[in-house]
């Protein structure tokens, strides 16, 4: 078996608006408790929605547009600037819409951009939404989500097709332990670069996975191939930040016993 001292993260995104593309990090600063920031902090209501800004609650993805079943998101390349706020949106190389999140203005230029867009899958007129600490993650709980290099590659074998890592939408990435190995680790905590971490759970893949990054189309049928392969739809695993501290590309992974 691999040893726990030779894990490393190899990569660090984050998805600022649920459902669109991710962003690659070179540092991230972890708190307690926390997401990477703005990983998720803004997602597209589908129609008239059920989210309270004033009482922001967990909802079910199939409340926002989202990869499970609006594959035409994955075309689209954005861009999000902490500092101003200011949403990009790109498609083929060319910018096709442009707001500041935190402004109506903003908000209503990215939302009429989708409205055209997306027309045909919506339920009503799209809504971007927000709240201060809040996370449009898939689960309720504010977490970070791993994915292990080698059980990706041992997943390619099986569908003997190359699998772009990102279709899985990790927040780290890391390279070091045997295929599926991070199945015996729930419950058990991970020191990397400056910061701890302790893993809760097993990720249940959806359709989303079965959508190629690259081209926007669906081309793969992941979670019934990992359920009769494998036994389930587990791939990858998810933790929570239980000690503060900075992450980079290239730092080292500790099992804690």
């Amino acid at each position: 078996m691999t040893l726990s001292g030779n894990l490393e993260i190899v990569s660090i995104y984050r998805y600022p608006i649920k459902g669109l593309s991710p962003e690659k990090l070179d540092l991230a600063a972890l708190v307690p408790g926390e997401t990477i920031r703005s990983d998720r902090a803004f997602a597209i209501e589908n129609g008239p929605g059920r989210f309270d800004p004033e009482n922001p609650k967990y909802l079910p993805k199939v409340n926002f547009l989202m990869l499970m079943r609006n594959e035409r998101l994955a075309a689209l390349q954005t861009a999000f600037d902490d500092e101003t706020q200011v949403l990009t949106v790109s498609r083929d190389g060319k910018q096709v819409a442009r707001g500041a999140l935190n402004t109506k203005l903003g908000r209503q230029l990215v939302e009429q951009f989708f409205a055209g867009y997306m027309q045909g899958e919506l339920k009503g007129a799209p809504r971007i939404v927000s709240a201060p600490g809040h996370s449009f993650s898939d689960v309720a709980a504010k977490c970070l989500h791993l994915v292990n290099m080698a059980s990706v590659r041992d997943l390619e074998g099986v569908t003997g097709m190359a699998l772009d890592p990102l279709r899985f939408r990790a927040n780290l990435y890391f390279e070091g332990a045997d295929a599926w190995e991070e199945k015996k680790w729930i419950g058990r905590k991970i020191r990397t670069g400056s910061a701890r971490l302790k893993i809760y759970a097993e990720t249940a893949r959806c359709e989303a996975t079965n959508v190629n990054p690259q081209t926007a189309e669906r081309d793969a049928a992941i979670p019934p191939t990992l359920l009769r392969t494998y036994g389930d739809t587990a791939l990858g695993i998810y933790a929570t930040v239980i000690g503060p501290g900075e992450i980079r590309p290239g730092d080292r992974m500790e099992l804690e016993d």
